[in-house]
């Protein structure tokens, strides 16, 4: 039998089919093949249409069907990972009222602080493990604040994967994982903070029905059997943000383990049994998707905006489409240091591990005398390995232990300047393992339904690619350049 899962993302949606003989990949689809667009109708604003989500997430699915061969009558279920932190409105109908205010979107900054001063610092750290900041609640508080009248009409608030669940299923549902991943989540009461929605002035009415993690969500109805081939009846089984489901594909459950990901941005997101934080502000903490009340397993979250997608800003401006390989092997030909070339790399966007302070990027130091193309590959991608190191710090200082680190072979984690840099100054080997978070939803819902004994069953047949290992040798140059970057960035925050 087939399970399928989805990746709802910004730039594309991506499907697989896993069978549950061994877990393996049967096919796999993205659509669509350029990235989505995102809307900016303000700087710092960012917003995408819900619809194009379904829509492409509809030729997704047919496409799979198509070049698999599989039967749409041998799927059994249905996975689900999402872009975090969006907010989709809708009314009673199921009619999407705004365009989604998505992950990236910074509008809300000034509401969730006034909201974390309004209720109390010490009750937020204690009871969400966060302070409201720019996240789905805060951003459902701006929509009140600055769109009374369309504010009237809705009925439910949702996260991006509880809007695909609804329009698989026709239920408004959605998880505790989600609601603490969007900061409505009282860890002390194992319930939805009520006290907060009542700080914010929004009825607890427009939360949705609140189902499990692994449990049956609801049932693919009639019409959306119509509309992308699958069967009528099958169940949701599985839902979870992009960075806890991350997680589960890389098979990351216990406290200790890490999963890494560089993508157009950078997370660090470490398992912890601790409910408690004292970085609520610079780091998040949500329940990951094995989290129970009786059994605390708490995904401590680090996010830099700002990593992949300058990455792919220099190769666009800088490079007459040179792939990645070939930048990644042009800076490795520079010296570690950059020749004293820094590149922080902070432009997309308030950086939460920076206070929402919005800095931008900069380089830093450059010599017209010294610094070619290839010095500025290798200082953006030492300046993004720096941030993740930073962030690592921040993480430990919090309580975190650092045991294993896991990545999948995103770009950036394919250069050996980026991961060797950041292996070396932690101390601590990286796995590289090919996966993505489609494979980890479809792989979920199947272990859900009882098809799989354990996660260690289901992934099974993944093979660590790659490890990469601290190069002890270069450490003391490694701790220079990374002190440079730190004293450089300290310098800019002060100036702010």
């Amino acid at each position: 039998m087939f399970w399928i899962g989805y990746d709802i993302g910004s730039s594309s949606i991506k499907a697989a089919l896993i069978n549950d003989k061994n877990g393996k990949t049967v096919g796999t689809a993205q659509y669509p093949k350029v990235e989505m667009p995102i809307r900016s109708p303000k700087a710092g604003w960012g917003e995408q249409d819900p619809s194009s989500w379904w829509e492409n997430l509809r030729i997704a699915t047919q496409q799979l069907l198509k070049e698999t061969e599989v039967k749409a009558s041998d799927i059994k279920g249905i996975g689900i990972s999402y872009q975090m932190h969006g907010l989709v409105l809708v009314d009673k109908q199921q009619q999407v009222l705004r365009p989604s205010i998505i992950w990236c979107d910074s509008r809300a900054v000034t509401t969730g602080e006034h909201l974390f001063q309004k209720a109390g610092s010490s009750k937020c750290e204690e009871q969400l493990l966060n302070s409201p900041g720019n996240f789905t609640l805060s951003k459902l508080k701006w929509v009140k604040d600055n769109e009374p009248e369309l504010y009237e009409r809705v009925d439910k608030f949702m996260l991006p994967g509880d809007y695909i669940a609804m329009k698989l299923t026709g239920a408004c549902t959605t998880t505790p994982s989600g609601l603490s991943e969007g900061i409505a989540w009282d860890f002390t009461q194992h319930a939805p903070a009520d006290w907060l929605f009542k700080e914010a002035g929004i009825d607890t009415d427009l939360i949705p029905e609140i189902v499990s993690t692994f449990s049956e969500q609801g049932k693919v109805t009639q019409q959306a059997a119509e509309q992308t081939g699958l069967p009528v009846g099958i169940p949701v089984m599985y839902r979870a943000g992009d960075q806890p489901n991350n997680a589960l594909a890389l098979n990351v459950f216990k406290p200790g383990e890490i999963a890494a990901t560089g993508g157009t941005s950078g997370v660090v997101y470490a398992i912890s049994e601790k409910v408690k934080t004292k970085e609520s502000t610079r780091i998040n903490s949500f329940a990951h998707v094995n989290h129970q009340k009786d059994a605390p397993r708490i995904g401590k979250m680090l996010c830099i905006n700002g990593t992949g997608i300058q990455y792919s800003w220099m190769r666009n401006q800088l490079t007459d489409a040179m792939d990645y390989a070939s930048m990644n092997e042009l800076a490795a030909s520079v010296a570690i240091g950059s020749d004293g070339l820094i590149i922080l790399p902070f432009g997309n966007g308030a950086e939460r591990m920076l206070r929402n302070k919005n800095m931008g990027s900069s380089i830093n130091n450059i010599n017209f005398n010294i610094h070619q193309q290839k010095h500025l590959f290798r200082a953006a991608l030492e300046g993004i390995a720096f941030s993740f190191v930073y962030g690592l710090e921040i993480l430990q200082g919090d309580g975190i232990t650092l045991d294993t680190i896991k990545a999948g072979n995103d770009n950036l984690f394919r250069s050996e300047v980026f991961s060797n840099t950041i292996a070396t100054l932690v101390g601590k080997d990286i796995s590289i393992t090919e996966t993505t978070g489609a494979v980890g939803a479809a792989r979920a819902a199947a272990y859900a339904s009882g098809a799989f004994s354990s996660f260690d069953e289901a992934t099974a047949t993944d093979e660590v690619e790659h490890v990469y290992k601290p190069v002890d040798k270069y450490k003391q140059e490694y701790l220079a350049a990374f002190e440079q970057w730190k004293q450089c960035l300290e310098e800019q925050l002060h100036q702010q």
